[in-house]
């Protein structure tokens, strides 16, 4: 029996098992592996130095081996997350609905686990620990498949984990890595459908292209984000340059960056270079259409592939556009449906923009860094869905389950 196989029905008979597992024992179960990593960081960084000294001989840029680095900090980090998880409430149980029949039956619809949870993602070693967690507080078993990159890393938290629920009332097998990282074990994961209930992808575009394409399993899509800025005509020119420079430079290599700038062209004609001078300053490489390369010569001459790109780095492209309406067509053409921004003094614009673009989260007068499990009041996230079916946009613990319908009755049969 492969691998992939015999985790897949381990993480099945446990998650069997985790559906009758208290709040109290998952929260306890949560408690010991948040003190275990820190009982255990010197460990963990030594073997995350292994991963880092692999990606720079294999030629990993800066900004994929800062998401695989782990230090003291974001391991005390990593624990905090878990603590805070803690704190939130159970959604297992909760009446969705409740029904009461002229017959006398009562039809309660309630929150029950998803089951099976099977998680495949690149780099972040983090994710690891996030998404474990997050299955054992929903009743759920999950299968972890990470990248080589972080192979040392996942192997090291998922070690720390197991010995957390050894002394705890929840199954060791509720947690599963997948260490063969192999392309053949992936395509294997995808056609789980025996044992897996869902399938996440969580990286590139690339990977979450190929599971969407090839999987068997029911997918909960995590999309890349190639994300916009509108400036409109009448926008303020410091909450503009506020609202690009957080979206650009505050953290460049995630999901909720800001990719593409598009200005108004009035707008552009008066604060425009003002604007780029201001990315510059912040070393952000930038790729223009003709209007913008004109006026700074720095700017790179943007191609149509620019407009699709997620860049994950200091680079953006900007495009000059005539108004609210040219926005909404560029971003319903060239966007992941992940997160979009105006900023406009124009209500009727902007109700325009937030009714009309498709994405998960539409935002005015505020940077689209926003979109997180965390900043949105769930306190954590699995990834941040781009599809419209199940959930959208960050998924917290009311995503990572279904609903089951508990129908009580006092001998009731139908004519």
């Amino acid at each position: 029996m492969s691998e992939v196989l015999a985790k897949g029905k381990a993480a099945k008979e446990a998650s069997f098992v985790m559906v009758d597992i208290s709040t109290e024992d998952k929260n306890n179960a949560l408690a010991l592996i948040a003190n275990q990593l820190i009982d255990d960081k010197e460990f963990i960084i030594c073997e995350n130095e292994k991963d880092l000294e692999a990606g720079k001989r294999n030629g990993l840029t800066d900004s994929v081996l800062d998401r695989i680095m782990l230090n003291e900090k974001r391991i005390h980090d990593i624990a905090d997350a878990i603590r805070m998880l803690i704190k939130l409430e159970d959604p297992v149980g909760e009446v969705l609905e409740t029904i009461e029949k002229e017959n006398g039956l009562l039809v309660k619809k309630k929150r029950v686990p998803l089951g099976v949870i099977g998680m495949i993602y690149e780099a972040r070693p983090n994710v690891t620990v996030d998404a474990a967690t997050l299955a054992l507080k929903t009743g759920n078993a999950v299968i972890l498949r990470g990248s080589s990159s972080a192979s040392f890393s996942n192997k090291a938290l998922v070690k720390s984990i197991h010995k957390s629920l050894q002394r705890s009332n929840l199954p060791e097998d509720a947690v599963q890595l997948i260490e063969d990282t192999s392309r053949e074990t992936a395509k294997e994961l995808f056609h789980l459908k025996e044992y897996l209930d869902v399938l996440i992808p969580r990286g590139g575009k690339n990977l979450i292209d190929t599971v969407v394409r090839e999987s068997t399993v029911p997918v909960l899509e995590t999309g890349a984000g190639n994300c916009h800025v509108f400036i409109d005509q009448s926008a303020d020119y410091k909450m503009a340059e506020n609202i690009v420079l957080n979206g650009k430079v505050q953290r460049p290599s995630v999901c909720n960056s800001v990719e593409t700038i598009l200005v108004e062209e009035k707008w552009f004609a008066q604060y425009g270079k003002d604007l780029l001078d201001a990315l510059n300053s912040q070393e952000v490489e930038i790729y223009g259409d003709d209007v913008v390369s004109s006026v700074f010569g720095a700017a790179k001459l943007a191609t149509e592939e620019d407009w699709y790109t997620e860049y994950l780095a200091l680079t953006v492209s900007i495009k000059v556009i005539t108004g609210v309406d040219e926005a909404i067509y560029h971003i319903n053409k060239y966007g992941t449906n992940h997160s979009e921004a105006i900023v406009t003094e124009d209500e009727l614009n902007a109700k325009k923009f937030l009714n009309k673009v498709d994405a998960a989260a539409v935002y005015h007068n505020a940077s689209t860094r926003f979109t997180d499990g965390s900043e949105f009041g769930y306190g954590a996230e699995i990834g941040i869905s781009t599809q419209k079916l199940h959930a959208r946009g960050p998924m917290g613990l009311p995503a990572l389950t279904s609903s089951k319908f508990f129908v009580y009755g006092t001998g009731q049969t139908r004519l």
